[in-house]
């Protein structure tokens, strides 16, 4: 399965959670109802996983957690803000680049509608 099919199920999901659960609750939550949903789809699913950083020919542990990876191909952050901010997507850039992955979905359950609140990243190339 491809980035992108895989990207096609995770933001038909998210719409689908959006519009039964509303903006608004936490970010935990959403993380839980996606993951949940995406699993039922078949994905694997990994979550707050863990991401080591090199850094001065070293290994620093756990530097930052993946809100989730799909199918170790796609990278989701998950947000529930009413706006987003530049820094969430360079954040999102720099997941992906240490993570050597080529896509990456800024999901902001915060926003009024789904669809303004999906941004896909890949290779440094935002919509």
């Amino acid at each position: 399965m491809t980035e992108n099919e895989i990207a096609k199920i995770v933001v038909n999901s998210s719409v689908s959670i959006h519009r039964s659960l509303g903006p608004g609750l936490f970010e935990s939550v959403y993380q839980r109802v996606l993951a949940y949903e995406l699993r039922k789809a078949g994905l694997k699913v990994e979550t707050e996983t863990p991401v080591p950083l090199e850094w001065d020919g070293n290994i620093l542990d756990e530097s930052f957690r993946a809100d989730m990876i799909v199918e170790g191909k796609l990278l989701l952050e998950l947000k529930s803000l009413e706006k987003l901010t530049p820094v969430h997507k360079k954040q999102v850039l720099t997941y992906l680049r240490l993570l050597d992955l080529r896509l990456g979905l800024l999901l902001n359950f915060g926003a009024e509608l789904m669809k303004e609140g999906t941004h896909r990243i890949a290779n440094g190339i935002e919509d």
